[in-house]
């Protein structure tokens, strides 16, 4: 019990090296890419979740942001499979890391935004003054509408690392009280085991969840700049 709580959120690193880029490329195990006439029942599955997602997400995009899906996909692939790996005992989830998920966000974000201002200049510029605004309030209007422009890469971020790392904490904090009531009340320790159990089915949800919903509000900023 005399390990810090945040212990599990430190960089890995091996002979003073950190393997967080070994840790990010190993979700790619997992997809193998498909090379047999007739596919095996595990990546038949992945195949028909993979359109399942792409078809649902996609579905209110244009042709030109139909070029996006790859990216999409991709984007929460990746996120997912690397929420999943992290619930494993004595593992790093990356995704706990703001800097990493600012490294997705603003990216992404700002190939959205500047894909609407090269080719939907007149109706990006306008989001920024909604219709009829009465003239006095124009100056503070842009200036609130532009703060809400930079702050969506930002919430992007922090709501992914903030879900996270809320969950793997709480599962830190039960672990450790199911441990030392087991010498002191077996049946209240139990009761927390359970409750243990329940929190990480729970967990297993949010980490898929929270993939979807972050790769969601992408999908959401590219329409809105398509």
């Amino acid at each position: 019990m005399n390990e810090n709580l945040f212990a599990s959120f430190i960089t890995p690193t091996l002979m003073g090296l950190p393997i967080v880029i070994l840790i990010i490329a190993f979700p790619n195990i997992l997809f193998p890419s498909p090379n047999r006439l007739i596919n095996n029942r595990l990546i038949s599955f992945q195949q028909w979740l993979i359109q399942l997602v792409l078809k649902q997400m996609m579905t209110m995009h244009n042709l030109k942001g139909r070029t996006w899906s790859l990216m999409l996909i991709s984007l929460i692939m990746f996120i997912g499979s690397t929420n999943l790996l992290g619930l494993l005992p004595h593992s790093f989830t990356p995704t706990t890391q703001l800097s990493m998920n600012l490294g997705m966000a603003i990216p992404l974000w700002a190939g959205a935004v500047i894909t609407g201002f090269r080719h939907k200049t007149k109706a990006s510029l306008a989001h920024f003054l909604p219709q009829g605004t009465p003239i006095p309030l124009i100056p503070m209007l842009v200036i609130i509408e532009t703060i809400s422009l930079f702050i969506q890469p930002m919430a992007l971020a922090v709501r992914l690392t903030a879900n996270i790392t809320a969950g793997h904490l709480l599962m830190h904090l039960i672990g450790g009280a199911t441990l030392v009531l087991t010498s002191i009340s077996t049946p209240t320790a139990m009761i927390t085991f359970i409750i243990l159990v329940l929190l990480t089915i729970l967990e297993f949800a949010v980490a898929l969840i929270q993939a979807y919903v972050f790769t969601l509000l992408v999908s959401l900023y590219l329409h809105d700049n398509t």
